[in-house]
């Protein structure tokens, strides 16, 4: 009997360590359409020199600067969404070792201590006491591999937080970037419309000399008075912006508004152009495409846990207790009593519960499908969409310039751009200073483009009218 019992354990850890995995095994499913070999917005265009192979680790250095420097430092650290994503990925890795926790046996065990005693007609007999102690032993065997999907997924699952991780850094990178330049292409708007603003109200005194003269109408004036309300109004609206530029970058740098104060400044000149390299690429370095290609992989390993509930749970128990009035005896083999042996638990009948959820796990592996493939054509129309930007504002400057026309401390536009075809963020600035001549010739042209808006603010006085101003 001893020895049977030792076969037929020696066989349940064997088929456990070597049991089956039931499921499909997970394969990568291809994008809808295969990857082009090169963006469309790139044919017949490379950028004149390209960074493709920049750190992109601390990438915003590639501005060189200073103050934007320092507070993308400030985002790894402070950051509470970021802060978040980690601890959402720490908890992921501890599932992991959660699961796989079956995998061992599981040692228990019991002790206890009673005293008893009976009485009768009034007389307190005797009471005795007795000392108890035991272990147990318990270990389910993985033959059909429900512990080793769950493993499979869990890890899968955890791979999608540190993906989402990287994503969360990213975009708070990029939302602090992107804050940064519009707070500072701001201050340009200002100083313009400050003078601007000085212009108009010259211009108005003028108009206002002219209408006590009878050289013009009040209409003149008023007209004059209206652009000069106009244009302090777009100045009061451009400060409210900055404003809230100051208070974003607060927020990302894990600070209150009252805390952070940015001083104006120019913007730099420095231009950096980013190559997007080959579609194919793409695949392995954006890191919501290796969420979604994760989610996959889990959600795959899942339908393999569903279909393990098709099949009894073998598990092997173990128990062993010493029973005794004396403690210092308690610990013998004659007050020992043990048991071992094999367990097995199924269901039989459930009424269609485990199908159900067979192919509720197969819908979902479907769903994630479909979510990668969509995930990796929005990665491409955003890359492309930046691509044709970045092409298209160089080749506007190159026209508005003129090749070989660009001199040191030219009147010329400047571009500012920012394009990271990790997750295809782009921001561009053009302005051109207000030119002025002898003659009062009022004229303030602002070209300002960025993701959502392009401003064309152009105002002129006739120059008769100007030169008439003067004389009065």
């Amino acid at each position: 009997m001893k020895r049977a019992v030792v076969l037929i354990l020696a066989g349940l850890m064997s088929a456990g360590l070597s049991g089956c995995t039931v499921g499909p095994d997970y394969a990568r499913p291809p994008p809808l359409t295969p990857p082009t070999g090169e963006f469309k917005e790139t044919m017949g265009f490379r950028p004149a020199q390209p960074r493709d192979t920049y750190d992109r680790g601390a990438w915003w250095v590639i501005y060189g600067d200073a103050d934007l420097d320092q507070l993308a430092l400030q985002v790894e650290i402070n950051n509470q969404t970021l802060a978040a994503a980690e601890a959402a990925y720490r908890q992921a890795r501890a599932l992991i070792r959660q699961s796989a926790s079956p995998l061992y046996p599981t040692i228990g065990y019991t002790g206890s201590s009673t005293q008893s005693g009976t009485g009768a007609n009034g007389i307190q007999r005797a009471s005795t006491g007795q000392f108890a102690a035991g272990a147990t032993l318990g270990w389910e065997i993985d033959l059909w591999g429900r512990i080793r999907r769950t493993i499979e997924s869990d890890s899968a699952a955890a791979q999608a937080s540190a993906a989402d991780l990287a994503a969360a850094r990213l975009s708070a990178q990029s939302a602090l970037v992107t804050n940064y330049f519009s707070l500072r292409i701001s201050d340009e708007r200002r100083k313009l419309l400050e003078e601007s603003v000085a212009n108009y109200a010259r211009s108005m005194q003028i108009v206002q000399n002219q209408v006590n003269a009878g050289i013009v109408s009040r209409v003149d004036l008023v007209q004059a008075q209206t652009l000069y309300e106009q244009t302090r109004s777009q100045l009061v609206a451009e400060g409210i912006a900055r404003a809230q530029f100051e208070h974003a970058m607060a927020a990302l740098v894990g600070r209150q508004p009252a805390e952070v104060s940015i001083a104006p400044a120019p913007v730099t000149d420095a231009v950096p152009i980013v190559d997007a390299g080959v579609p194919s690429a793409l695949l392995e370095r954006r890191p919501d495409i290796a969420a979604a290609e994760r989610q996959m992989a889990a959600a795959n390993a899942q339908i393999g846990v569903a279909t393990a509930a098709f099949f009894p749970d073998i598990s092997l128990g173990a128990s062993t207790s010493f029973t005794n009035l004396l403690l210092g005896q308690l610990f013998t083999l004659a007050n020992a009593t043990w048991s071992v042996g094999p367990q097995l638990a199924g269901t039989l009948i459930d009424g269609g519960a485990r199908g159900a959820q067979v192919e509720s796990a197969r819908a979902n592996y479907d769903r994630t499908v479909a979510l990668y493939r969509q995930t990796v054509l929005t990665a491409f129309q955003q890359v492309e969409d930046q691509l044709a930007r970045q092409r298209r504002h160089i080749h506007a400057v190159r026209t508005d310039v003129g090749p070989g026309r660009l001199q040191p401390g030219a009147m010329c536009p400047r571009t500012l751009g920012l394009v990271d075809t990790d997750i295809g963020i782009e921001i561009t600035a053009r302005d051109h200073k207000p030119r002025r001549n002898a003659r009062m010739h009022v004229h303030a042209q602002v070209i300002v483009e960025d993701d959502r808006s392009i401003e064309l603010v152009h105002r002129r006085q006739q120059r008769d009218q100007a030169e008439r101003g003067a004389t009065v």
